[in-house]
């Protein structure tokens, strides 16, 4: 069977074993994050002919399950990879929709570019979820908060041990029914500082929504487990001890006057599709925005003298997370008895909304799958 998304022609040989509807019902009822994974994916294969010339072929939905590999494929040895996150959501009408994809598509070929992987049109970006989420459908929660998680990705197959960009490229989408990302009721989490480790530096990747970067930043965020933070805080040490990202989010300062602040984007910070919708969200409800250099120092004295009113994090899976307490062996910033501050629970309740279909699309963001 071949249906078509968005011009471009999808082959479909589905599951022949499906999860059954009570065995899906019971996994929905608890999804937790990424612990679950739906009957089906999607892959786009990318090879280079023998004139030198390359293309995306084969875009099929097929059941979900092992990747065979050579064990000499490139992204085993050299990294080659790169992924994004978006979500699909069940709104009270039944129908499902996606927040803003065009941006991951875009993002996506950004880190495409920095990691010398091909890029991917977006109309096969846009058709490949669109017929991930039609296939498996019923897997989208509608419970308060949840979502359908969408990973699409892209790895490096060919087969071959040379260091250069390799030939052959497998871009795939997974989906996982996800609950609250850091589970049970909303309140503000502690960020362990990383003093030791960088998540990226000037020239790296960054910018770039790879493995690499993850990787990098595991045994920071272990430590910050082993301290009873959820997060770590990574830091600029050669610019002034700049606030950069979390181990997978953005932050945000809410200052006393209501205006907010993020740090700015160097090349060395994710540009989260969250982020920048914060920050749209935030200029719509009146507040002044800006995107600069702020310190260590400053968080420290500003949460000290009131300057800092409410600090949140960001970012696809968690959506708005608030944060009570950065500390480290010596420093300890703000209060673990710290409430959820009234603009981050304003600025999360409105983006929410719009990708809930609770509260007007002004901004053309949704974009319906099923």
């Amino acid at each position: 069977m071949t249906q078509t998304a968005h011009g471009v022609e999808f082959s479909q040989q589905l599951s022949e074993t499906p999860k059954s509807a009570e065995e899906r019902a019971a996994i929905l009822a608890n999804p937790g994050f990424g612990d679950y994974f739906t009957d089906n994916t999607v892959i786009v294969d990318y090879s280079v002919d023998a004139e030198g010339k390359g293309g995306w072929h084969s875009a099929r939905v097929e059941a979900y399950g092992p990747i065979s590999l050579d064990p000499s494929a490139a992204v085993l040895h050299y990294g080659q990879e790169i992924f994004e996150g978006l979500k699909a959501y069940r709104h009270a009408d039944g129908s499902i929709w996606t927040f803003r994809p065009e941006a991951n598509a875009a993002r996506l070929n950004k880190s495409a570019r920095r990691l010398a992987l091909p890029e991917l049109p977006e109309e096969y970006f846009l058709g490949a979820i669109r017929e991930l989420v039609q296939a498996d459908k019923e897997w989208v929660p509608s419970g308060d908060g949840e979502a359908l998680y969408l990973r699409p990705f892209m790895i490096a197959t060919e087969a071959f041990l040379g260091v250069r960009a390799a030939r052959e490229v497998s871009f795939r989408v997974i989906a996982s029914p996800a609950g609250n990302y850091f589970g049970g009721e909303l309140k503000p989490v502690s960020i362990w500082i990383s003093r030791e480790y960088a998540r990226a530096g000037r020239g790296g990747t960054g910018a770039a929504k790879c493995g690499g970067n993850y990787a990098a930043s595991l045994i920071a965020q272990m430590e910050a487990e082993e301290n009873g933070c959820k997060q770590v805080l990574f830091l600029d040490p050669f610019n002034d001890d700049a606030v950069e990202e979390l181990g997978g989010m953005n932050v945000f300062f809410v200052m006393k006057d209501g205006s907010l602040a993020t740090p700015a984007l160097t090349g060395t910070i994710l540009e989260g599709v969250t982020r920048s919708s914060v920050i749209q969200v935030a200029k719509d409800m009146g507040r002044e925005v800006s995107e600069r250099k702020i310190t260590l120092d400053e968080w420290r004295d500003g949460v000290a003298s009131g300057e800092i009113a409410e600090v949140f994090a960001c970012g696809t899976a968690a959506v708005i997370t608030p944060i009570g307490v950065l500390k480290d062996k010596t420093e300890f910033i703000g209060s673990e008895d710290a409430k959820a501050g009234e603009t981050t629970m304003a600025i999360r309740e409105q983006l929410l909304g719009i990708q809930t279909g609770k509260v007007e699309d002004k901004h053309g963001w949704l974009t319906r799958l099923a």
